[in-house]
């Protein structure tokens, strides 16, 4: 039986793994979208100081730069939210998977122990036998003689 449990702890073990690694990779999403943010930040300024040296030749264009960067913030920061959700979820269900494995491992040990007082529980009986039958063949042979 304790055997079943050690294949449940190596199971537990490779579904935590899994679960890490779908967290890196939302992880992962959700920084590039933040970087791909602070690039759209860097990339208005640099556009808003090309504007203010030259507003007459750059002006006219920067009307629909500037409104199709707002939709691009737009959509990265609805990216961004929805990544944060995943990376919340991803969260828990690596809480959940690690609580199973750690119920498990405390079971396993739990089992070992008790495996193990049983055996030195075993060999103490064993040692007490044999020492009884050396003090009744002492007693015996004393008696005899």
């Amino acid at each position: 039986m304790a055997r079943d449990l050690h294949t449940l702890i190596r199971l537990n073990e490779w579904t935590v793994d899994q679960r890490r690694r779908a967290l890196g990779d939302v992880l992962a999403s959700l920084a590039s979208l933040e970087t791909g943010l602070e690039r759209l930040r860097e990339e208005l300024i640099k556009e808003q100081t090309i504007v203010r040296s030259s507003p007459e030749e750059a002006g006219f264009f920067y009307g629909n730069y500037a409104a199709a960067v707002i939709i691009r913030r737009e959509d990265l920061n609805q990216g961004i939210f929805r990544m944060e959700e995943q990376v919340a979820e991803a969260r828990e269900k690596l809480n959940d998977a690690y609580r199973d494995l750690k119920k498990y491992e405390i079971a396993q040990k739990s089992r070992d122990t008790r495996e193990a007082l049983e055996l030195v529980r075993r060999e103490q009986e064993t040692l007490d036998e044999i020492g009884l039958q050396g003090y009744r063949r002492k007693k015996r042979r004393s008696a005899v003689s």
